[in-house]
């Protein structure tokens, strides 16, 4: 999330706000880094998942990296902005992209749903009859199927 907050305030022409979105980045990337090669390394029925390895882990590591290079020389360039000791503020309620979520609600229970209707559902009050017990499996006979074999002569001609 700094990363792309990174990439936001760079486009917005807040460069010293950007390089240092981007440190804090670079400081959780160092961190899940670590505990997905620990996790990599366990004994266990988990072991064949390499979170470290994965397509989306390694283009981030990079992302990060040659963003924050773009943001230090654009920096020393063109903005010449001072970087802040704290890491900026992250908005985690997206305003932008998303729809609000309706509540769920239970519908009204219908007038025929009285106690005493679903007291009439007891499963262990029910008849016994005979005709829920399987019926034992009848013998398939075999068929015999046609000898069908290539004709030659089918009578058409091509002319």
């Amino acid at each position: 999330a700094y990363c792309y907050h990174g990439q936001t305030l760079l486009a917005s022409d807040k460069c010293g706000e950007a390089i240092r979105s981007l440190q804090e980045s670079e400081k959780f990337f160092a961190k899940a880094e670590a505990l997905c090669k620990e996790y990599g390394e366990t004994k266990g029925p988990g072991t064949t998942a390499k979170p470290s390895g994965h397509l989306f882990f390694r283009k981030l590591g990079s992302l990060i990296k040659n963003t924050l290079e773009k943001c230090q020389r654009e920096n020393g360039f063109i903005y010449f902005q001072k970087v802040p000791t704290e890491a900026p503020q992250l908005e985690l309620k997206a305003n932008y992209g998303l729809v609000e979520p309706v509540p769920f609600e239970f519908p009204a229970l219908n007038a025929h749903w009285t106690p005493e209707t679903l007291a009439a559902f007891d499963l262990t009050k029910r008849p016994k009859d005979d005709a829920a017990k399987p019926k034992p499996d009848e013998e398939v006979k075999p068929l015999k199927e046609p000898d069908i074999k290539p004709q030659k002569d089918s009578g058409c001609q091509i002319s």
